[in-house]
């Protein structure tokens, strides 16, 4: 089944960030990663405990990022690490339900087979303001990706409602934003979750 997973920054939402948690619950996302990079462990495990606790009256899995000791800690469903992190930390990572890494390339690819991890985001796949003035990666390099790969993977970067289809048809299992997640509406969201379902339906 298709997933869409939401990466936050809290500096990209207009109103109330704990709101914003509980629109995504509401519009049918999966899964959301807390990313919220500036934040220093003791502000960010703070911070995941209010995060944690919306996600999980919703059935909906918060994946901690980038520290540790607190997603194991608060029992967090799983935690997205950045690949040198999760080359030091693969064992330990691994004791929790879900452990991602982020890839740009084959070679990063695998490196994260080797530490044993669930899943990866590849990106950036099409053009997004998050990466202004980088070339994107493409489809064709997301499909490369998708046959040699040993575990899920996920398209982020420039993902929308028009294009969604192109990346689950490459072979991801599904899509992440960030932007797009922090700004739209409910009902915006709601629209790409559907396309996600639809194009996991006409998957060859």
């Amino acid at each position: 089944m298709c997933e869409l997973i939401v990466v936050t920054n809290r500096k990209l939402c207009e109103g109330d960030f704990l709101d914003r948690i509980r629109l995504l619950c509401r519009a049918g996302v999966k899964k959301i990663v807390l990313r919220e990079k500036d934040l220093n462990e003791k502000e960010y495990t703070k911070l995941a405990k209010d995060v944690l606790e919306i996600c999980k009256a919703a059935d909906v899995e918060c994946i901690f990022h980038k520290y540790l000791f607190p997603a194991l800690k608060l029992h967090a469903p799983g935690i997205h690490l950045p690949l040198p992190l999760a080359m030091k930390s693969s064992e330990t990572a691994g004791e929790l339900s879900e452990f991602g890494v982020s890839i740009h390339s084959v070679e990063q690819l695998y490196l994260a087979h080797a530490c044993h991890v669930d899943y990866a985001f590849f990106g950036h796949v099409f053009a997004t303001d998050c990466k202004p003035g980088s070339e994107p990666r493409g489809t064709a390099a997301l499909a490369e990706i998708c046959k040699k790969a040993l575990i899920s993977i996920y398209a982020i970067g420039g993902i929308k409602a028009e294009n969604i289809k192109d990346v689950i048809e490459a072979g991801a299992k599904g899509a992440c934003v960030m932007s797009f997640g922090m700004t739209a509406s409910e009902e915006e969201i709601k629209e790409l979750v559907k396309e996600c379902c639809k194009a996991d339906g006409r998957r060859l």
